[in-house]
C-alpha cells in the first residue's frame, strides 16, 4: 500500500495529540489525551514523562483505529513538543527522576537573578543568542545538579518532551538545533554546545544530547514500541523540532522578511531571520528550516480583554458584546491611550511595569475604554516590531496570526492598521501539526523545500488589509505611545515603593 501518511505528535502543556495527516496537508483524524500540571510548590510547574508516553500511545492508537489502514500507510512520524521542560534519562534510557521542570517553572529565578549579576549582556549574548530567563534548561539543569543530586549524577541525557517520545518510540537519544537553542547553552555561531557557557555554569558538557537536523531520522519504531502503539515496527521516526518552531513552519512564516504573532493569554511576535538579533530584550529561536526566529513577548495580549471583561463588568458581558461595544469608538479612542503592561515585562529592567490609561477626558466612555485596550495590545506589538525591524535592518513584509486573538476580526483589522502590514490567517488553526506534516514531506522526498512543502500545504483563509485612515491615525500616535512607555519606566519603583 502507498505510504502518503504523516503521524504527527504534539506534546502540548495541557495534552499530547496525535493526527494523521496527508500529502495534500488535510488532517484526516485527530485525538488528544491531557496530563496535569504538578505544582508541588508556589511558581513551580512539574510534569511526569510517563504521563506524555501513556497519553501519546492512547491517542495514537485512537487515530489509527480512525483510518482503515492507517499502519501500513504511514510513511513518517514526527513530533514537536512544548519546549525547555528538562527530562533526564540514564544509560538505559530510564527516567533518573519521574518529573520534569516545565518552561513556565521559576525556581530558578535565584539561579538567573545571580547570573545577570556576574555577566553583562556583552559577555554572554554572541555565544547564548539569548537574555538569561527562568525557562531555559540550563538554569534548570543547575536547580537539578543542586538539589537532586543523585539524579543528575545518573543522567547521561539532557531531553526535552517530544526528544523523550522520540526514544520510547526508537530507543534513541537526540536533541535538534530548535531546542538547543532555546537552552541558553548551544553556541548559535558554531551550531554546538558552548564548552564556556557549560562551565560557566558548572554543567556537565557530556550529559547533552547530540544535537541534529530536526529533518534527519533519529531512528526507527522498535517492535517493543510497535506492540505498545499499534504502529509498524520499522516506521522511521523523525528528530522533530520544538512545538513554538514548527508552529511557524505550519503557518508559512519560514522565510525572512514573514513574522508571527501568536496571540494567546500574553502575545510573541517573531521575525524570521538568517542571524539571531543580539539585543536583552529579544530572544531567538532556532527555525526549522536552518534560520533564526527572533521573537518578543508581550505578557498582556488577550489577557487584556480577558481582564477589561472582568474589571469593567464583572463578567457579565460577553467577548463579543466588548468587541461590538469597542467598534463603536473611533480609531484612535479620540486619543485615548492603554498601557498594557497588566503582569509587567518579561525581560529588562521594568519586570515590575504597569498597565495605564492615559487622556482621559469627560467624553470617553466604555466603548472608548475597549477599543483603546484593543489598540493599546497593538501598539505594544508594534513596539516590539520597531525593534526587530531596526536591528534585522528589514523591514516586514507580512504577517501570519495565530492563535485566539485571530478570530477577532475588529482587532486583526487594528493590528494591520497600527502595523502597516497585511496579516494572514491561516485555514488550519493545528499549526504545529500541520507543521510536522511539512517537515515529513521534505524528509520523504515528495517536496525538496521546507518553504515548497509549506507552500503547498498551507493555505489561508483570509487576508486582513490596513485601513488607510486607521493607519494614518495611528502613525501619529505611535511615538506618543513610546513616549509614554519611556516616562512611565521612572514611577514603576516609586510604586513599588507605596507599598506596605
Amino acid at each position: 500500500m502507498h505510504q502518503e501518511l504523516t503521524l504527527a505528535i504534539d506534546v502540548g502543556t495541557g495534552s499530547v495529540r496525535a493526527a494523521l495527516v496527508d500529502a495534500k496537508g488535510s488532517v484526516l483524524a485527530i485525538a488528544a489525551r491531557e496530563h496535569d500540571q504538578i505544582v508541588p510548590a508556589f511558581g513551580w510547574s512539574e510534569q511526569r514523562p510517563q504521563d506524555w508516553w501513556s497519553g501519546m500511545v492512547a491517542a495514537v492508537q485512537t487515530v489509527l483505529q480512525a483510518v482503515p489502514g492507517a499502519r501500513e500507510r504511514i510513511a513518517m512520524v514526527a513530533a514537536c513538543g512544548q519546549m525547555h521542560a528538562t527530562v533526564l534519562v540514564d544509560a538505559d534510557g530510564a527516567l533518573t527522576r519521574d518529573t520534569a521542570p516545565l518552561w513556565n517553572d521559576k525556581r530558578t529565578v535565584p539561579l538567573v537573578t545571580a547570573y545577570e549579576a556576574a555577566h553583562p549582556g556583552s559577555d554572554y549574548l554572541a555565544r547564548t543568542g539569548n537574555p538569561p530567563t527562568p525557562a531555559w534548561p540550563a538554569f534548570k539543569l543547575q536547580w537539578l545538579r543542586d538539589n537532586d543530586p543523585d539524579a543528575y549524577r545518573r543522567a547521561r541525557a539532557v531531553l526535552m518532551p517530544k526528544d523523550y517520545l522520540n526514544l520510547r518510540l526508537t530507543g534513541v537519544t537526540g536533541m535538534d538545533r530548535t531546542e538547543a537553542a532555546c537552552s541558553f547553552l548551544m553556541d548559535p555561531r558554531t551550531g554546538d554546545w558552548s564548552p564556556q557557557t557549560c562551565d560557566e555554569l558548572g554543567l556537565d558538557i557530556a550529559k547533552l544530547a547530540t544535537i541534529r537536523d530536526p529533518l534527519a531520522i533519529v531512528g526507527h519504531v522498535t517492535e517493543q514500541a510497535a506492540l505498545q502503539t499499534g504502529l509498524r515496527a520499522g516506521t522511521p521516526v523523525l528528530v522533530g523540532a520544538g512545538d513554538y518552531p514548527v508552529g511557524l513552519l505550519g503557518s508559512g512564516v519560514c522565510s525572512p522578511g514573514m513574522g508571527s504573532e501568536m496571540l494567546g493569554t500574553s502575545c510573541i511576535v517573531t521575525v524570521v531571520t538568517g542571524q539571531p538579533l543580539l539585543d536583552p530584550a529579544i530572544s531567538n529561536v532556532g527555525t526549522v528550516e536552518g534560520g533564526w526566529g527572533a521573537f518578543m513577548l508581550l505578557e498582556t495580549g488577550g489577557d487584556a480583554m480577558r481582564w477589561a471583561r472582568r474589571a469593567l463588568h464583572e463578567k457579565s458581558l460577553s467577548y463579543e458584546d466588548i468587541v461590538a461595544k469597542a467598534a463603536l469608538a473611533p480609531a484612535g479612542s479620540d486619543r485615548l491611550f492603554f498601557m498594557p503592561y497588566l503582569s509587567g515585562e518579561r525581560f529588562g529592567r521594568h519586570r515590575n511595569a504597569r498597565a495605564q490609561f492615559f487622556g482621559i477626558g469627560a467624553a470617553h466612555g466604555l466603548e472608548h475604554l475597549h477599543r483603546a485596550v484593543l489598540e493599546g495590545v497593538a501598539f505594544g506589538v508594534k513596539r516590539h516590531i520597531n525593534i526587530m525591524e531596526g536591528i534585522a535592518g528589514r523591514k516586514l513584509e507580512r504577517l501570519v496570526a495565530s492563535g485566539g486573538g485571530a478570530r477577532t476580526e475588529l482587532w486583526l483589522r487594528i493590528k494591520a492598521s497600527v502595523y502597516g502590514i497585511p496579516i494572514l490567517v491561516p485555514k488550519e488553526a493545528e499549526c504545529g501539526i500541520i507543521g510536522c506534516a511539512v517537515m515529513a514531506a521534505v524528509a520523504t522526498g515528495r517536496h525538496a523545500s521546507l518553504q515548497a512543502a509549506a507552500a503547498a500545504l498551507v493555505s489561508y483563509e483570509k487576508e486582513v488589509l490596513p485601513d488607510p485612515h486607521w493607519a494614518q491615525t495611528y502613525a501619529r500616535m505611535q511615538p506618543v505611545f513610546e513616549k509614554l512607555y519611556a516616562h512611565s519606566q521612572a514611577m514603576y519603583d516609586d510604586l513599588d515603593g507605596l507599598a506596605p
